[in-house]
């Protein structure tokens, strides 16, 4: 899982460092736990690996946002994927993006990272007894 969060991050323009390396670690654990707790589940199958690199990616910048936001001023939004369409899935990225400013859509980025795959933990989803 590590290795896909931090692909995701180089496809935001994100060059990973050395001394980042225990914060996407810890990321990833996160992602990963919220994944498992979420659906009740002990392991995270291959088709939720790339909504929890997104959550693990999100968790990242946020992160970095809170307590290093010098080392996200490289990522440019502007280039970000403002749609992607999949069957009947639909996830748009940038909306607004005449209106609001860099950090509002940064914000608004991070948010669909963290959430945007809820609807495909529903269907892996179990009862817990």
């Amino acid at each position: 899982m590590y290795g896909l969060a931090k692909e995701r991050l180089e496809t935001f323009g994100y060059g990973l460092k050395k001394s980042d390396e225990a914060l996407l670690k810890s990321s990833v654990r996160r992602a990963e736990e919220a994944v498992r707790n979420f659906c009740c589940i002990d392991e995270i199958p291959d088709e939720l690996a790339s909504i929890t690199a997104d959550m693990a990616a999100g968790e990242f910048l946020a992160a970095k946002k809170a307590f290093c936001p010098r080392d996200i001023e490289g990522i440019d939004l502007d280039a970000a994927v403002k749609r992607i369409e999949v069957g009947d899935t639909n996830t748009i990225f940038a909306v607004g993006e005449g209106s609001l400013t860099s950090e509002q859509r940064f914000d608004i980025f991070v948010e669909r990272l963290l959430s945007g795959g809820k609807n495909q933990l529903l269907c892996f989803r179990r009862v817990r007894w």
